[in-house]
Order: C-alpha cells, then structure tokens, then sequence
C-alpha cells in the first residue's frame, strides 16, 4: 500500500501536465485530429486557413462581409505566447473591414470587430472607456437623468413643451446606450433628431423675437436647488478624482501641449509619437514611454495637437503647479483643469441669471449644468469641453461690453473653432452700428494675436503658422470619422450612403445662417435672443461635424438653458 500511494505521487505532477482535450473549433465540421487534440508548444493546433474559416463563419463578422463582394483578401497570424490568431479581412477600397481573434486551441472567437471598430477602439463598446467609473454604471446615469427632469419640469404642467425641451436635452442617453454597445450604426443617428428639435427651438427663440408675459416658473425652492448643486458638484468632483488613471486622449494632450509651452516650445509639431522610436522606463508598464527626439521618455500622443492654442494654455497653471512624469498616468494636472472649468461654467450661469433673473433663476441654472448627465460625462473623461462653454459664458454675462463680447468669442474659437460660428453674431449684439462692432472686432484680434503669442515660441513663424494651419484647421476639415452621418461612405459597404456632397452644402447653409442673424433683422435684440441664437449656431456646427460625439454636449447647454428660461420681456434689454 505504501509503494502505491508513493508511486501515485510520482505519476501525479506527470497527469497534471498532460494537455486537456482540445475542444471542438467554432462551425468546424472536420473531425479533430490527434495533432489538435496534443499541440506542442511550436505547433499550432489550427492552421492559418482554418483559422480563417472559423473567423469568416462568425455570425457578426458574416453579416457585415455580406455587404462587399465575395472571397475578400485575408490574412492569420499565430502568438505562439498567447496561443491565439489574430485575423485580418481586406476588402477593396474600403481597406480592412473586420478583425479579430481565434483560440487556437478551442477555435472559439474571441473578438470580433467590424467596420469602425477595426480602427477606432473607442466603437468597440468598452465599459468604462468614458466618464470615470461611476457615471458608466446605469443605475448612477438613470438616477441622473431623473434627477435633472425632476428638477427642471414643472409637474403642474408636465403636458408642456418645457417637458419636451428637458426630454429632448435627455433623450441622447438613447444613442449613448447604443454606443456603448458598440452598435455605432445605430447611436449616430439616433443622436440627429435631438439635435435637430434642439436647433429649430433656440432658432425659432431667437429669430421670432416674441416676448413672453411674465417670467419662467420654476417650482422647486432656491434653497433646495442650491444644496442640490452643491451636492451634485462634490459628487461629480469624488468621482473624477477616484477615477484617476481614465483621462482620455484629449485631456492628456492638454497637458502635453502645456508642457510644451512652459518648455519654450509650441504644442503644435512637438507631440510625442513612437515611430521607430525605442522604448524606455520600466518593462513592467503596460503602456511603455518612447524615446523622444529630445531625449525624454513620453508616452504617444501624435494627434494630440488638434485644437486652438487656448486649449493648451487653459492647462499651463495646472502643469506648473503639479508638474508631468512624461507619462500617460493619472494626470493630475488633467483633473484639476477639468474641475476649474467645470465651476467656472456654473459660477458665469449663476451669475447670469442672477443678473437677468434673480436669485431662484441663478439657482437653476446652476442646477441644470451640474444634474445634467453628460456635462457630467464630460468632466469625468477629464476632456478640454468645458473650457470653450466657460469663456462664452463669462463673455455672455458682460455682453453690454463691446470688448468682452469680442475677447470672449476669441478666446472661444481658439479654444474649439466651432465656437467661431458665433463671432459675426456677438461682434454686432444688439445690432450692428459701426463703432461698438470695430471695438468688438479690435478686441477680437488684440485677444486672438495674444494667444497666438504661443507660435512665437518658434524659431520661424512663417513654418509656426504653416505647422498651425497643417496639424488643426486642415486636419479637422479633412479627417475621417463613423461618428456622424456624412464619412459613412469610406467603408464602402452595401446600404451605407456616401452623403459628403450633403454635408458640404449644409456647411455652406451654417457659414450663409452665421451671417445672415448678424445683420437681420436690424431691430435691437434681447439677451434671449443672443442666447438663442449663439445656442443655434453651436447646435448647427454640431450637426454638420464630420466627428462628432457626446462630450461636445456642453458646448450648447448653458446657452440651451439660456434661452429656454431667461425672461423674455421688453424690459431685458441690455
């Protein structure tokens, strides 16, 4: 007995080690041979065809490869470490149209992208890629979302059109819920119609210049409003700062292009790329820095110089007083800016309202930007997207002031250009006279070659503006995106429209609607109007966007509120 269990012991780590029957490949109708069942370590157990096979007959995958023409151009590499085969589907001008990965061993799929989800990871539906960690729990968005319709209908009256505006404020978390299921050709166009009833509301506001008996109801206390604010903002502030380590791309350019500044350089030209670059800091990093020309070691951002020269100042303090390793971590410089700005939005619409309105209109207002689920969004992804809402709105709250109006949309279109759609229309608030609208013009160019101060930083100005011109404006107007209607046409695929000759005559409508509301009607116009109007404007460039997404919600919202809850009386005029 003794011999056998000893016996028993030295046989026991050789059957632990003898490799598990190899299950059955996904769809395979052949019969498993004794080289699949005992792979070696050099030996795959599927080859590259059947591979291949097995990707192809994926229910997913064949459903989008039944829109192109047959027997497309493949490919199958095998990771002897990780034991999988990473597949790749070609098709024509439409260049890869689906990738993924094969199990080698059970010749299970376990990833399957398709259309815009070969090249953009964030199409792919990752929980979590977005808004921290809570605010991608449903129960935390649904709560928010109740939270802001509770607090801004009127249930007196919920059969009004107040209810309808706050759905319709609400009713892209129907899209969102598509996005995050990776299901792109589903979440874009259901994100239009909000964004057109939302356009022809504040058109319509702005352009029939009637005004309104009394003043907006609001039901609940000013006192119930503000502690709800205060609540909401520690909240959303808790969250971005447990979240850390989930600043996305944009937040971290800012940073990077801050860095740049107080470095004596400018953002534009100098990201940090890895091409052929060498890697350092430590192996243990799953995303390991690169070797920059200059010598230091910085994790990638090549396209993080995209945006006007405001967006990379907004971050300069930050950066200054909290520094950067020269790698993609926590960022805390990205999380403090995203907090300031954030505020600073809800400080200007307090005191807007209390200007136009009184103090249960500054609460309000304050209440709506705070509860508003994807201003929220927003913050928690640590993006730049407050920062060009907080400038209008400041500008917005000293529109008396040719000057202010004139540096605010400046500072604005050189932090989004987007914003840059309102200039004509604030440059001649409340209608156009000659002097107010040249100082509001000389007030725009004096704010715009201030921030562009930061080209100087060059030694050639000339190849500064060319690098400007080349890495932001350029690089917005021709660059490819699934997240709007108007690139569809790229992947080439049976049933998706090319409608690019659409979206050029709709910029041209935008471009002709711009100039048209800054010179008619020639009567004088009302704050509501102007907020209207600038609300109708960011809504229309919105929507002829080529990449557009749901962090671009804020640009429109404190102006959205604006108009739907400033006093529409002859008496507000200023």
């Amino acid at each position: 007995m003794r011999r056998a269990i000893c016996a028993l012991a030295l046989c026991a780590p050789l059957l632990l080690a003898a490799p598990a029957p190899a299950a059955s490949p996904v769809g395979s109708t052949a019969q498993t041979t004794a080289a699949q069942v005992r792979p070696t370590f050099d030996a795959p157990s599927l080859n590259a065809s059947r591979a291949t096979a097995v990707f192809l007959a994926f229910p997913k995958v064949k459903r989008w490869l039944d829109r192109y023409p047959p027997n497309p151009q493949t490919s199958a590499d095998f990771n002897r470490v990780s034991r999988r085969w990473t597949v790749h589907v070609w098709s024509g001008r439409a260049g890869e149209v689906a990738r993924g990965t094969v199990e080698d061993l059970t010749g299970q799929v376990l990833e399957a992208w398709t259309g815009p989800q070969v090249a953009w990871t964030m199409a792919r539906g990752y929980h979590g890629a977005f808004a921290g960690r809570a605010y991608s729990d449903w129960w935390i968005w649904g709560l928010s979302c109740a939270v802001f319709f509770v607090g801004l209908v009127d249930p007196r009256r919920l059969l009004s059109l107040r209810t309808l505006d706050v759905l319709a404020l609400l009713s892209f978390t129907v899209s969102l819920v598509y996005f995050d299921r990776g299901d792109i050709f589903s979440s874009v166009p259901l994100a239009y119609p909000p964004l057109l009833y939302l356009l022809g509301r504040a058109a319509w506001i702005g352009l029939h210049g009637r005004v309104r008996p009394g003043r907006v109801t609001i039901f609940w206390p000013t006192a119930v409003l503000l502690a709800a604010s205060i609540f909401l903002l520690g909240f959303r502030i808790g969250v971005n700062v447990q979240g850390r380590g989930v600043v996305i791309d944009v937040g971290y350019a800012g940073v990077v292009g801050a860095d740049r500044i107080l470095h004596g350089q400018a953002p534009y030209g100098h990201m940090p790329v890895a091409d052929q670059r060498p890697l350092c800091g430590p192996s243990t990093l799953a995303n390991r820095p690169h070797v920059q020309t200059d010598g230091r070691c910085e994790n990638a951002n090549p396209y993080g110089d995209t945006y006007g020269p405001v967006s990379y100042l907004a971050y300069v303090p930050a950066v200054a007083a909290f520094g950067w390793s020269g790698r993609w971590d926590s960022l805390p410089s990205a999380h403090a800016v995203s907090i300031v700005f954030d505020i600073l939005v809800a400080v200007g619409l307090g005191l807007v309202g209390l200007r136009f309105g009184g103090g249960r209109l500054a609460a309000l207002l304050v209440f709506a930007w705070e509860a508003y689920p994807f201003t929220a969004y927003a913050m928690n992804s640590d993006t730049n997207d407050a920062i060009m809402p907080a400038l209008l709105v400041w500008g917005f709250l000293l529109l008396s002031s040719p000057i202010a109006r004139g540096a605010g949309a400046a500072l604005a279109g050189w932090t989004k250009f987007a914003a840059l759609a309102v200039v004509p229309l604030w440059l001649t608030y409340p209608r156009f006279e000659w002097r107010p609208a040249l100082r509001a013009a000389v007030a725009f160019l004096v704010a715009t070659l201030a921030v562009f101060t930061v080209l100087l930083l060059e030694p050639s100005l000339v190849d500064a503006l060319r690098t400007f011109w080349h890495r932001t404006i350029r690089f917005q107007a021709t660059r490819g995106s699934p997240f709007s209607l108007w690139d569809w046409g790229q992947y080439h695929a049976r049933g998706l429209p090319d409608l690019r000759f659409l979206q050029r005559v709709l910029e041209v409508a935008v471009g002709a609607f711009a100039l048209a509301v800054a010179f008619f009607p020639r009567r004088e116009r009302r704050p509501w109007e102007l907020a209207a109007l600038t609300a109708a404007l960011l809504l229309a460039t919105q929507l002829v966007l080529t990449h557009w997404f749901y962090l671009y919600l804020p640009w429109m919202l404190p102006f959205v509120l604006l108009a739907f809850f400033l006093p529409r009386g002859d008496a507000e005029r200023v």
